[in-house]
Protein backbone atom coordinates (compact mmCIF):
# COMPACT_ATOMS: atom_id res chain seq x y z
CA UNK A 1 0.00 0.00 0.00
CA UNK A 2 1.15 3.53 -0.76
CA UNK A 3 0.22 6.63 1.21
CA UNK A 4 0.42 10.37 0.86
CA UNK A 5 0.16 13.51 2.91
CA UNK A 6 0.61 17.18 2.14
CA UNK A 7 3.20 19.58 3.53
CA UNK A 8 2.23 23.23 3.17
CA UNK A 9 5.51 25.03 2.47
CA UNK A 10 5.98 28.76 2.08
CA UNK A 11 6.30 28.28 -1.69
CA UNK A 12 3.50 25.79 -2.26
CA UNK A 13 2.09 22.41 -1.34
CA UNK A 14 4.49 19.48 -1.33
CA UNK A 15 2.93 16.03 -1.69
CA UNK A 16 4.81 13.38 0.29
CA UNK A 17 4.54 9.73 -0.79
CA UNK A 18 5.49 6.72 1.30
CA UNK A 19 5.34 2.95 1.34
CA UNK A 20 4.54 3.24 5.03
CA UNK A 21 8.17 3.05 6.13
CA UNK A 22 10.25 4.91 3.53
CA UNK A 23 9.75 8.25 1.86
CA UNK A 24 9.70 7.54 -1.86
CA UNK A 25 8.42 10.81 -3.24
CA UNK A 26 8.14 14.53 -2.53
CA UNK A 27 6.58 16.65 -5.27
CA UNK A 28 5.28 20.17 -5.63
CA UNK A 29 1.62 20.17 -6.62
CA UNK A 30 2.38 21.62 -10.06
CA UNK A 31 4.79 18.86 -11.12
CA UNK A 32 3.61 16.66 -13.98
CA UNK A 33 4.45 13.41 -12.18
CA UNK A 34 2.05 14.19 -9.31
CA UNK A 35 -0.81 12.71 -11.35
CA UNK A 36 0.78 9.27 -10.84
CA UNK A 37 0.24 9.55 -7.07
CA UNK A 38 -3.22 11.07 -6.70
CA UNK A 39 -5.07 7.78 -6.08
CA UNK A 40 -3.17 6.87 -2.93
CA UNK A 41 -4.61 6.63 0.56
CA UNK A 42 -4.19 9.83 2.57
CA UNK A 43 -2.51 9.09 5.90
CA UNK A 44 -1.10 12.04 7.83
CA UNK A 45 0.12 10.24 10.94
CA UNK A 46 2.88 8.01 9.54
CA UNK A 47 6.19 8.43 11.35
CA UNK A 48 8.01 8.91 8.04
CA UNK A 49 5.70 11.81 7.20
CA UNK A 50 6.19 13.40 10.63
CA UNK A 51 9.99 13.20 10.23
CA UNK A 52 9.81 14.61 6.71
CA UNK A 53 7.55 17.49 7.73
CA UNK A 54 9.95 18.30 10.56
CA UNK A 55 12.82 18.21 8.04
CA UNK A 56 11.00 20.67 5.77
CA UNK A 57 10.15 22.87 8.78
CA UNK A 58 13.86 23.03 9.58
CA UNK A 59 14.78 23.66 5.95
CA UNK A 60 12.35 26.55 5.59
CA UNK A 61 13.55 27.91 8.96
CA UNK A 62 17.07 28.10 7.47
CA UNK A 63 18.49 25.36 9.71
CA UNK A 64 20.08 23.31 6.88
CA UNK A 65 18.86 19.81 7.87
CA UNK A 66 20.72 16.75 6.65
CA UNK A 67 18.72 14.71 4.09
CA UNK A 68 20.50 11.56 5.21
CA UNK A 69 18.56 11.65 8.49
CA UNK A 70 15.36 10.75 6.63
CA UNK A 71 14.27 7.18 5.81
CA UNK A 72 14.57 7.60 2.04
CA UNK A 73 14.02 4.99 -0.64
CA UNK A 74 15.92 6.24 -3.65
CA UNK A 75 14.76 4.41 -6.73
CA UNK A 76 16.41 4.26 -10.13
CA UNK A 77 19.36 2.83 -11.98
CA UNK A 78 22.85 2.71 -10.49
CA UNK A 79 23.73 5.71 -12.65
CA UNK A 80 20.84 7.75 -11.23
CA UNK A 81 21.78 6.75 -7.68
CA UNK A 82 25.36 7.92 -8.30
CA UNK A 83 24.05 11.24 -9.61
CA UNK A 84 21.81 11.61 -6.54
CA UNK A 85 24.75 10.91 -4.21
CA UNK A 86 26.59 13.81 -5.86
CA UNK A 87 23.50 16.01 -5.51
CA UNK A 88 23.38 15.16 -1.80
CA UNK A 89 27.00 16.32 -1.45
CA UNK A 90 26.40 19.81 -2.92
CA UNK A 91 26.78 22.23 0.00
CA UNK A 92 23.80 24.33 1.03
CA UNK A 93 23.80 27.63 -0.85
CA UNK A 94 26.16 26.43 -3.59
CA UNK A 95 25.62 25.12 -7.11
CA UNK A 96 27.24 22.77 -9.60
CA UNK A 97 26.77 22.40 -13.34
CA UNK A 98 25.50 19.32 -15.13
CA UNK A 99 28.92 19.11 -16.77
CA UNK A 100 30.59 19.29 -13.35
CA UNK A 101 28.57 16.29 -12.20
CA UNK A 102 29.45 14.43 -15.42
CA UNK A 103 33.16 15.02 -14.73
CA UNK A 104 32.81 13.69 -11.18
CA UNK A 105 31.08 10.56 -12.45
CA UNK A 106 33.68 9.61 -14.99
CA UNK A 107 37.34 10.41 -14.82
CA UNK A 108 38.26 7.91 -17.53
CA UNK A 109 35.68 8.41 -20.28
CA UNK A 110 33.58 11.32 -21.44
CA UNK A 111 30.23 11.47 -19.68
CA UNK A 112 27.29 13.32 -21.16
CA UNK A 113 25.95 16.34 -19.27
CA UNK A 114 22.64 15.53 -20.98
CA UNK A 115 22.58 12.06 -19.35
CA UNK A 116 23.15 13.76 -16.01
CA UNK A 117 20.34 16.19 -16.82
CA UNK A 118 17.95 13.31 -17.51
CA UNK A 119 18.81 11.70 -14.16
CA UNK A 120 18.40 15.01 -12.31
CA UNK A 121 15.04 15.60 -14.01
CA UNK A 122 13.78 12.28 -12.63
CA UNK A 123 14.49 13.17 -9.00
CA UNK A 124 11.43 12.15 -6.97
CA UNK A 125 12.50 13.83 -3.71
CA UNK A 126 12.21 17.56 -4.35
CA UNK A 127 14.47 19.80 -2.22
CA UNK A 128 15.57 16.79 -0.11
CA UNK A 129 17.76 15.62 -2.98
CA UNK A 130 18.76 19.15 -3.98
CA UNK A 131 18.45 19.05 -7.76
CA UNK A 132 17.64 22.78 -7.63
CA UNK A 133 21.38 23.32 -6.97
CA UNK A 134 22.27 22.12 -10.47
CA UNK A 135 22.67 24.84 -13.09
CA UNK A 136 23.61 24.97 -16.74
CA UNK A 137 26.78 26.26 -18.35
CA UNK A 138 27.78 29.73 -17.15
CA UNK A 139 25.50 29.30 -14.11
CA UNK A 140 22.40 29.65 -16.29
CA UNK A 141 19.14 28.53 -14.69
CA UNK A 142 17.83 25.57 -16.63
CA UNK A 143 15.30 22.84 -16.09
CA UNK A 144 13.42 22.28 -12.88
CA UNK A 145 10.37 20.04 -12.81
CA UNK A 146 8.56 22.37 -10.38
CA UNK A 147 9.31 25.44 -12.51
CA UNK A 148 12.20 27.86 -12.80
CA UNK A 149 10.47 30.33 -10.48
CA UNK A 150 10.69 27.80 -7.62
CA UNK A 151 14.28 26.94 -8.51
CA UNK A 152 15.24 30.61 -8.47
CA UNK A 153 13.45 31.12 -5.14
CA UNK A 154 15.16 28.11 -3.53
CA UNK A 155 18.60 29.17 -4.74
CA UNK A 156 18.06 32.73 -3.49
CA UNK A 157 16.74 31.46 -0.16
CA UNK A 158 19.77 29.22 0.36
CA UNK A 159 22.27 31.79 -0.91
CA UNK A 160 21.00 34.38 1.55
CA UNK A 161 21.45 31.99 4.49
CA UNK A 162 24.83 30.80 3.17
CA UNK A 163 26.06 34.41 2.90
CA UNK A 164 24.83 35.20 6.43
CA UNK A 165 26.74 32.22 7.83
CA UNK A 166 29.88 33.11 5.88
CA UNK A 167 29.81 36.68 7.25
CA UNK A 168 29.38 35.38 10.81
CA UNK A 169 32.45 33.12 10.50
CA UNK A 170 34.82 35.84 9.24
CA UNK A 171 37.14 37.33 11.89
CA UNK A 172 36.64 41.00 12.61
Amino acid sequence: MMYYTIYNSIIGKIYLVSSGVYLIGAFFENQKCIKDYLNLQKKDDLEVFQKTKQWYDEYFSKKMPNPKTLPLKIEGSEFKKRVYEILLSIPYGETITYGGIAKQLSSTKKMSAQAVGNAVANNKLIIIIPCHRVVGKNNRLTGYSAGLDKKQWLLGFEKQQHNNLTRQKKPI
